[in-house]
This record gives C-alpha cells, structure tokens and sequence, in this order.
C-alpha cells in the first residue's frame, strides 16, 4: 500500500471521531488505531475470520518435521532465486553452510536476502516461488 494513502488515512482518523481505522486493498491491509483502546470482550459466537486464501498443506507448518528450520523473519513474497534469469539459491539436495543465502523474501518492494542459521542437507522447501509468506513461517528444512 503506498505510503501516501496511509498518510491520508491517519488525517482522515485524526479529523473524525473514530478510534481505529482498517482499510484492505487486495492482499494488503492497514489498521490504523489511535488512543488507548481499550480491549473489549468478545463472545467467541460474534468473532468472525475471513480469509481469501486458506493455508494450504504445503504453507502450514507440519509437526512431523524433522530437521532445522529456517523461518521467515518478515512478512513479504518469497523468491527462490535472486532475479528471474538466474538459478534458483539452492535446491532440495543442496549443502549449505551457516550464512548461505536460501532466499529472498520481497517486503515493501525491499529485498531481504535470508541466510541460513544451519549448516546441512537441504530436505525440504516448503514454499513455491512467488507465494506470498507469513512471519515466523516455515520456509526450509536442513538436515
């Protein structure tokens, strides 16, 4: 969401009397929230979740994985190679050493090259080029 519309939405909260304020545009969404709020209780039957695109099985992280786990430290869109004509960073089989880049993860059109805390046998890679990525998701597994 570009930052100019963000800025209009604070001037727009600052100028009503509302308290907090969410706005989504596609797969991106802001939430802009002013004053302390105070938490209100909320009956579980009045809570709703909308979600357009449910976890699939291959983005959940399953409790059955073995190995270290590298994680996505934003939240952003994942890329497996470091531009569309070169080859991907690693593939499932390769060796990587502690500091190796695995990935990028694209975050405000900013891209952040992840680097493996692991030294090991690439097991696994758990999200496809492109999918858009949560904080704290499972991207790989070294073994």
């Amino acid at each position: 969401m570009d930052i100019r519309k963000i800025k209009k939405l604070i001037e727009m909260l600052q100028d009503s009397d509302l308290t907090e304020i969410e706005v989504h545009e596609g797969e991106e969404s802001v939430r802009i929230a002013r004053g302390n709020i105070q938490s209100k209780e909320v009956n579980p039957t009045q809570m709703v979740s909308i979600s357009p695109n449910p976890p699939s099985e291959k983005t959940e992280v399953l409790a059955s994985e073995s190995g270290s786990v590298i994680k996505s430290p934003i939240v952003g869109t994942f890329y497996r190679k470091p531009a569309p004509d070169k080859p991907p960073f690693i593939e499932v089989g390769s060796h990587v050493n502690t500091g190796d880049v695995v990935c990028i993860v694209e975050a405000m059109k900013m891209m952040n090259e992840i680097k493996s805390e692991f030294t090991g046998k690439v097991s696994k890679i758990n999200i496809e080029d492109g999918e858009p990525v949560e904080f704290d998701q499972s991207l790989i597994v070294i073994d």
